[in-house]
């Protein structure tokens, strides 16, 4: 999904199942599928900022849809629902690391209320080139 526009992560391969599993929440994860319930449309998921305390209710986005399907308002749907289900999970921030380049995750992002609070200049590489990222971040008006 997101590997291939070389906009969307720093991932070069898709990991395994046990890894990614692993480091995502275990209810956080949202999956929208074609209307034969045969193919994935896209997901989101979120990821703890940390294991320590000081940091439990903070989470981490990720959102990727299919290309053929970009632009119809799944992301959006999926960002809403994410919400909705991280603040009944009793997660008061959101953050979203984003290229400057995807300004459609920026645009979904910004419309369900996070804000630009910084840029991670040259914060890793991805073949070989390195790579900005701006960090959004999202404070729940119900949880915190």
């Amino acid at each position: 999904m997101g590997i291939e526009t070389e906009i969307a992560t720093f991932e070069t391969e898709a990991p395994s199942w046990e890894i990614w599993s692993a480091t995502h929440d275990l209810i956080c994860r949202l999956v929208v599928m074609d209307q034969e319930g045969e193919e994935v449309l896209g997901f989101a998921a979120l990821s703890p900022f940390s294991n320590r305390e000081v940091y439990a209710g903070v989470g981490v986005t990720s959102i990727y849809i299919r290309g053929d399907v970009r632009g119809k308002g799944v992301g959006t749907a999926l960002l809403k629902q994410l919400i909705r289900v991280s603040e009944e999970e009793g997660y008061w921030m959101l953050q979203a690391g984003i290229f400057p380049e995807n300004r459609t995750s920026i645009k979904i992002h910004e419309a369900a209320g996070f804000r630009k609070v910084g840029t991670r200049e040259r914060i890793g590489k991805l073949n070989g080139v390195w790579r900005d990222v701006e960090l959004y971040e999202r404070r729940s008006d119900i949880v915190g």
